[in-house]
């Protein structure tokens, strides 16, 4: 479908850990000229903190501890010409690198399991996101974040597929880490964001699913373009 003035719209992308969600909301942000939000991120900021001021200790998480830290984060985005992405920040910091280690994964979960830690950052991405052109990714921006949103997805794939991807990231930059620990990180993430009380991960009813275990990044965009452009040229 063409047309010549596709309407501004959210793009919201949920789906498991190490799907590539991010790279992929990136790219799509960069090729539409939209802004691009990472709520994963966000709760990681967070998770980073809790570690940093003694809410989390020996990957021990204290609520109580974290909630009571809330008042203190202020969240941000900037563009980083570099990367020719956002790197977040907190309270001014670059936190980009110390959000994506192993310690924190392994307890993002719990953290974004808080119900006070999601209501916070809920209200701050849906303002962020109140005047369209924005991709979203995250584990429910779909169902509760942007449930009118004009395009959903919803990612997957083979969770050793995810574990080896993740793997090579974090070797990447220099982690000790083992595949198996990774992989147990991956299973542990899916169980817990899938069965937490509150805004657990879960497929919206009118999300289009990706399965990208085979597939790359050019492949996915592609795949995208076409329900991208139903989406905006869409009179609904």
């Amino acid at each position: 479908m063409e047309c010549s003035k596709p309407r501004k719209i959210v793009v919201a992308i949920d789906g498991y850990s190490s799907c590539g969600k991010s790279t992929f909301a990136k790219t799509i942000a960069r090729s539409l000229g939209y802004i691009f939000i990472d709520t994963g991120a966000m709760y990681r900021a967070v998770t980073l903190y809790a570690f940093e001021h003694g809410a989390i200790r020996s990957g021990i998480v204290d609520e109580e501890a974290v909630v009571g830290l809330l008042d203190e984060i202020q969240i941000a985005f900037r563009f980083n010409p570099e990367r020719g992405a956002s790197d977040i920040y907190v309270n001014g910091e670059r936190v980009e690198g110390r959000i994506r280690t192993i310690e924190v994964s392994n307890c993002v979960s719990r953290v974004s399991s808080i119900r006070e830690v999601r209501q916070k950052l809920v209200r701050m991405q849906q303002e962020l996101g109140r005047s369209r052109g924005v991709v979203m990714d995250g584990r429910d921006i779909g169902t509760v974040v942007f449930p009118d949103a004009e395009l959903k997805i919803f990612m997957t794939a083979d969770p050793q597929v995810r574990a080896r991807r993740r793997y090579d990231e974090l070797r990447a930059k220099g982690d000790d880490v083992s595949l198996e620990e990774v992989l147990e990180n991956v299973r542990s993430r899916d169980a817990a964001d899938s069965g937490r009380a509150i805004s657990p991960l879960r497929q919206a009813e009118d999300a289009l699913v990706l399965d990208n275990s085979c597939m790359s990044v050019e492949e996915q965009m592609a795949w995208f373009m076409e329900r991208y452009r139903e989406a905006a040229c869409s009179d609904k």
